[in-house]
């Protein structure tokens, strides 16, 4: 019981304290982890469990679109808001029609947008120390 509620504890902090840059990250961390849920889920025949994890996917990105502001990032943020709205349609696709291979080509353009907002990350940390 006790490691529980310091786990909880531990994640309510991590959240609370994170900067901008990295709740964005733990944000593309969850579509990627319930996107791949949701893909087993749909796999395990649990109609419920999918739907579930992949809205919560489709959220993330929703939550994604709403705070990117594309008149800032110009021609780069209407690329990454085409991107974002792309994987939204998939993922509403495998859910409505339960089917792993639209999981299949969605999940990598996800773990695709998780590793270059890593990666801007990094470098955005290494300008700033310098």
């Amino acid at each position: 019981m006790y490691t529980a509620n310091a786990y909880n504890t531990y994640k309510t902090n991590s959240v609370n304290f994170a900067s901008k840059d990295q709740l964005l990250l733990m944000l593309v961390d969850g579509g990627v982890k319930f996107a791949k849920i949701g893909r087993q889920a749909i796999l395990d025949k649990d109609a419920k469990k999918a739907h579930e994890n992949i809205i919560k996917a489709e959220n993330i990105f929703y939550e994604l679109m709403a705070t990117l502001d594309v008149s800032k990032a110009g021609n780069w943020g209407q690329s990454l808001m085409a991107v974002y709205d792309f994987i939204v349609r998939r993922l509403t696709d495998a859910n409505i029609k339960k089917d792993a291979a639209i999981m299949d080509e969605v999940i990598p353009i996800i773990e695709n947008v998780k590793d270059t907002w890593e990666q801007a990350y990094k470098v955005s940390k290494k300008v700033k120390s310098e």
